[in-house]
């Protein structure tokens, strides 16, 4: 049974809350995808938005690095027919509150995501993350906070990035996340014609208009956006790496061929570590590969659900199918 959607009211929660408060559900959410399953949770002292649906083993999706749950629009519909989906905002984005700064790291998300599913009462039998999402699951259950049967990589973001480029990156997000100026700076320069435009067509993926203006809301928003530069300026991959051999979970790597943020090449790199990963190449996608197939990933998804013994076999399905007919 869907929970009805309780109306937060963004009196501050905690004191990191008020100088970056979340979108106005009654103002950014009247629209937002799947509205319908969406209600708010307290947990880790945050106020978050949960988006719930569908019936059976439960699945939980988490978004990457300046997303939110509109990112599973179409995809969380399709998966709902065989899971109970569970897909919150992660702190800071969307319409969840923004918590202390340095929550807003790899370890940090982990434990507050922890303590989310435990105030939800859900134990995941599979879970899925886009980018980012990929790396704080997987420290979920390195950590023992979570034991699914398998983990889906959506162009995972699991290992640092080489070369010059990751020797830079770090650094010039902290430069950027100690000025209360860039999210405000970068808010303007969103609301330009065609700045949304190029920043999706930079990651290899092609959306159609709703997708776009969903991120575009996100981005014209400073408060989302803080919390995205944040999240950069704490991440720290190197432990996750290091530690990756160590990961029992079965781990499904899906790789969008045409990815211009996360390098195909990584889930190979992956690979190497953990030697009995599978690789699932998904030509010509960019980096949003589940927002421009989600039919595809769903078929995906429920097939990994049926491999890790999560969801009936399909010969099971069409006998049950088959007794019903007759």
């Amino acid at each position: 049974m869907r929970r009805p959607v309780s109306r937060p009211q963004h009196s501050p929660a905690s004191p990191s809350a008020s100088p970056h408060p979340p979108l106005s559900w009654e103002r950014d959410g009247h629209d937002w995808p799947n509205r319908q399953a969406s209600h708010f949770v307290e947990a880790a002292g945050l106020r978050w938005h949960v988006q719930e649906m569908g019936r059976g083993p439960v699945l939980l999706l988490i978004h990457g690095t300046g997303s939110a749950t509109h990112s599973w629009r179409d995809l969380m519909p399709l998966l709902a027919r065989h899971f109970t989906v569970v897909a919150p905002d992660l702190p800071g984005h969307g319409f969840t509150e923004m918590p202390a700064r340095e929550r807003l790291s790899l370890d940090g998300m982990a434990e507050d995501l922890h303590a989310l599913l435990q105030a939800l009462g859900r134990f995941p039998a599979v879970v899925a993350g886009h980018s980012a999402g990929a790396a704080v699951l997987a420290r979920m259950c390195l950590d023992g906070r979570i034991g699914p049967r398998a983990l889906v990589g959506l162009n995972g973001a699991m290992l640092p990035i080489g070369g010059m480029a990751g020797r830079l990156l770090t650094p010039f997000a902290r430069l950027l996340a100690a000025s209360a100026m860039v999210p405000r700076l970068f808010a303007r320069f969103a609301a330009n014609d065609g700045f949304v435009e190029r920043m999706i067509r930079d990651t290899g993926s092609t959306l159609d208009p709703a997708g776009i203006a969903f991120y575009r809301r996100l981005t014209c928003h400073p408060g989302h956006v803080a919390a995205a530069v944040r999240m950069m300026a704490n991440w720290r991959l190197p432990p996750l790496a290091r530690e990756l051999p160590h990961l029992r979970t079965r781990l499904v790597l899906v790789t969008g061929g045409n990815d211009k943020t996360i390098a195909p090449d990584d889930a190979a790199r992956v690979r190497v570590l953990l030697p009995d990963a599978t690789l699932v190449p998904l030509p010509g996608l960019g980096h949003l590969a589940h927002e421009e197939r989600p039919d595809e990933v769903a078929a995906l998804m429920v097939q990994v659900g049926r491999e890790a013994g999560v969801l009936p076999a399909l010969h099971l399905v069409e006998q049950e199918v088959a007794v019903a007919a007759e």
